[in-house]
Parts: structure tokens; sequence; C-alpha cells
């Protein structure tokens, strides 16, 4: 019997890919940008350690299908983030990989040309090369870190980083995010329940030695010493919301009994707006309320955010693509995006002022 036999039976085909190291040569990080991206971490670090009063607030499209879009879009959040700085400190979502409960398109990485022809090692290029022209401008960005390998690709450029709610209870997702530089956010489990964030939370904290790949891409055994910047996001659960005043105060007993820091960050989006864009405003104004009547847990908020309402399917014939109209969850277009953020701004600011005193 041949050792063909015995291995890859169902493998169509290998590549070799380009090792972090050489694709960092090819698309430099800017002093400008590592400037944007070290003041971006320590202020989402500040606020979760109550050094700075503000929310912050992970805004922007559910995935990234089209640079020019990004690109107008973070143009637009920029300005916003100057007129809302007292209250809000604004992160752009920008999401490259999208877990699928079947199939579906994987995100920008894995088929930047949105045809299954998984081009990754142009999608690597493509993203990281978005990452720092955002930096550039002063916009700090945000992530979720979905493959444990792309990390060592792109996370240099990333402020803030989510674990989904299918992977908070992976053992190989909390091991690698005890190793990256930045905060990260669990989420709760798609059932709604806290119990496998929590257990996230207690097992990024500690230390842990696994299975990567270094700078040069080598398989190696990564030691971590832990990161205590996870934190939960409640994103609601079986078709039910979770960002109530109630829910919320159970959230706050489960991280205190397990003797976890109660910074939460409320995702608007998912079973929160039972995935109606229009509702994630109502959510985002509820939550405004709980923090004025006196709240002291709720740290951030999570927002899907286009230039245009809704979403679309990818067409066959990639020409019909609506340009600025979401591929994966429906978005709130700019104009609500705007009056949303300036909304909370005024209602938070003076509130703000007086916790900050």
């Amino acid at each position: 019997m041949s050792m063909q036999q015995l291995e890859n039976t169902h493998i169509r085909a290998q590549e070799i890919l380009i090792s972090p190291d050489a694709l960092k040569k090819n698309v430099p990080i800017t002093e400008k940008a590592k400037q944007t991206v070290l003041r971006g971490r320590q202020t989402v670090m500040d606020i979760l350690d109550r050094k700075d009063p503000r929310l912050f607030v992970v805004i922007g499209p559910c995935s990234i299908h089209d640079i020019k879009a990004a690109k107008e879009y973070a143009e637009k959040l920029k300005q916003l983030a100057e007129q809302v700085k007292d209250s809000l400190y604004l992160v752009m979502r920008v999401y490259f990989e999208k877990p699928r409960t079947t199939v579906g398109w994987k995100g920008l990485i894995n088929d930047p040309h949105l045809d299954d022809s998984f081009r990754i090692e142009e999608g690597l290029h493509i993203g990281r090369q978005l990452l720092v022209d955002l930096a550039e401008i002063g916009l700090p960005t945000a992530t979720e870190a979905l493959d444990p390998i792309s990390p060592q690709y792109l996370q240099d450029l990333i402020s803030w980083s989510a674990i989904g709610a299918r992977t908070t209870e992976s053992q190989t997702h909390r091991e690698m995010s005890s190793g990256l530089s930045c905060a990260v956010g669990f989420k709760n489990g798609t059932d709604g329940g806290l119990e496998v964030a929590v257990n996230a939370l207690l097992s990024v904290s500690n230390p842990h030695s696994f299975l990567g790949i270094n700078q040069q891409g080598q398989v190696s055994v990564i030691h971590t010493a832990g990161n205590p910047y996870g934190h939960l996001v409640l994103r609601g659960g079986n078709n039910k919301p979770n960002y109530d005043s109630v829910s919320v105060a159970v959230s706050e007993q489960q991280l205190q009994k397990s003797g976890l820091k109660t910074n939460i960050m409320v995702d608007c989006s998912h079973a929160n707006s039972n995935k109606d864009p229009a509702l994630q405003v109502l959510v985002a104004e509820n939550v405004c309320n709980q923090i004025l009547e006196g709240n002291q847990s709720i740290v951030s908020l999570m927002i899907e955010s286009h230039l245009h309402w809704g979403n679309q399917k990818i067409p066959a014939d990639l020409s019909q693509l609506k340009y600025g109209v979401s591929v994966t969850d429906a978005c709130i277009d700019w104009n609500a995006t705007e009056k949303c953020l300036l909304s909370l701004a005024e209602k938070l600011k003076p509130f703000l002022n007086q916790r900050k005193q």
C-alpha cells in the first residue's frame, strides 16, 4: 500500500503561502500608521481600565468586499469621529473573514474576487494594504480574528479584535487571543448563553502554549503571556435580545461571580436587532439610556453600517453589484449612522464629563 493511499486522500492541491515577514516587507506599515494603531489600542485599553470615560464604538460594514467603498466609508467616518470625539471613540469594522454556518462567501482574504477563485495570497495583500491606508488617515480598525494563522499577517495593524459567537467556545481561538496585542471582545454563544464567553475570558487571561506559525512562516510552538483585556460582547441569541437592563445586570453578576471585570460591549446587530438594521439604532438608544441611568459596565457598542442601506446577494455577474451595499448582513446607511452617533454623543457628553470629574 503506497503512502498516497494513506495521506491527503481528500486534498486536491497545496500551495506554499507567502510568509508574514515577506508580506510585511511588500506592504510595510508606515510610522504614521503605526502611531494610529498604538493610539487606538491604548485608548480602548484606557476605556476598559476606566481611565477614559468615553465609549468606544466599533462601527462599519458587516464585511469588506469593495476597497473603493471601504475607503469612502472610512473618510466619512474619520470626519464624524472628530465631531463626536468628546463622547465616543470610533473604531472602524474591517472584517475580512466571515464564518459560514454551511457554505458561502468566506470574505475578502479567502476570496478577494468573489468568484470562488480563492486567491488567498492576493487577498492578504489587498487586506493589508487597506489596513495601512486606513491607519494612514488616522482611523483605528477592528476585525474578527477567525483564522488562527492570519493574525501573523495583519494583527500589527489592528486596534481591537472580536471572537465571534461560533468560535468563542473554540480552545484554538482562546489560545490565539491570549497572545494578541490588542483588546479582544468575546461574543456570547449563538444560543444566547453566557457560560462559553465567561469561560473564554477566564482562559484568554492566562498563558498558553500551542502550535502556530512565526514571522518566517515556520510551524512553531507559541508561548503566550495571557491577554488582560478580554471582555464580553452581548449579541443576543436564539432569536432573543440580551441588551436590556435585566440581561445586562445578569451578565454583570456572572462576570463578578467569576472574578472578571464587568466590561461589556453591546452588539446592536445580530439577535439584538433580529437582523433588522433599522432596530440597531433603537438598541443603541436603549443602551445610551441605561448609561444615563447609571450603568457603569457598558463601555462599548458595535454597529453594522455601510454607505447604503440593507444587503445584497453576490450575483453571478459581478458588474451587477450595488455600490456601497453589504454582501453579508444588512447594514444601516450613512445618513442613519451619522444621525445615530451624533445623537449618542450629544446625550452622553454632559454625563461623561461628570463621570470624568
